[in-house]
């Protein structure tokens, strides 16, 4: 049985991969640093310690990661400031689940931006509890993260439905034990292997309240 529901934020809350690429290369770029087609989907998950020292010791880039991370956090501001690219659906679903359930947020994204994303659309109060990948030991795909959000919610793992749209997201929300359904993300989507995990698949976030209600009654 489902008693809560944990959401990611990229690609589920906000149509979002795409700008950390763009802002990623630009610094790399402007800073004078090598970036690479590989460089985005090795970064997707990870949490802000891990990606600021990759983009230090695998895309070149002298500055120190503290200082790496500091400044795509407000180029990223910067360009929420400017539009927020909420996913269609994404409000609406956030506000219909949070009338049966608890819900919480486990994202790769730092801090300032979550609270930026969810005040900004006018969903923060929905939401018992958040956390950042930045304020556990390691990020996607490993399980710290939606492990924490169960924590704060004062739920089994067990018995939390995750809504996550990339390979790396669906296996650390599997890795807690965690039922799930996948909104695949578009620009790049999960791999065969992680596709086998979801409990249902949607293809448009005006599903996701069906698809919990499914799997909430159901036993794996």
């Amino acid at each position: 049985m489902v008693a809560a529901v944990v959401f990611d934020m990229d690609g589920v809350i906000i149509d979002s991969e795409q700008v950390w690429d763009e802002v990623r290369e630009e610094l790399v770029t402007d800073w004078g640093g090598r970036y690479s087609a590989a460089a985005q989907r090795a970064m997707m998950g990870m949490s802000s310690p891990e990606w600021s020292r990759y983009m230090h010791d695998e895309l070149g880039l002298s500055q120190e990661p503290e200082e790496i991370n500091a400044e795509v956090v407000r180029r990223m501001l910067e360009r929420y400031h400017g539009e927020l690219p909420l996913l269609d659906g994404a409000v609406d679903a956030v506000r219909a689940l949070a009338a049966s359930y608890p819900l919480a947020v486990a994202s790769s994204s730092n801090r300032p931006l979550i609270d930026a994303v969810l005040e900004t659309a006018g969903i923060a109060e929905c939401f018992v509890a958040t956390v950042s990948s930045e304020e556990v030991p390691r990020g996607k795909p490993s399980p710290d993260v939606y492990l924490e959000a169960a924590r704060r919610l004062g739920c089994a793992p067990s018995r939390c439905a995750a809504v996550e749209d990339s390979a790396n997201g669906i296996r650390a929300a599997s890795a807690a034990g965690m039922r799930l359904v996948v909104f695949p993300n578009r620009h790049f989507p999960p791999d065969e292997e992680a596709f086998a995990l979801a409990d249902a698949v949607i293809g448009s976030l005006f599903d996701l309240t069906a698809a919990v209600s499914t799997i909430a009654g159901s036993r794996r």
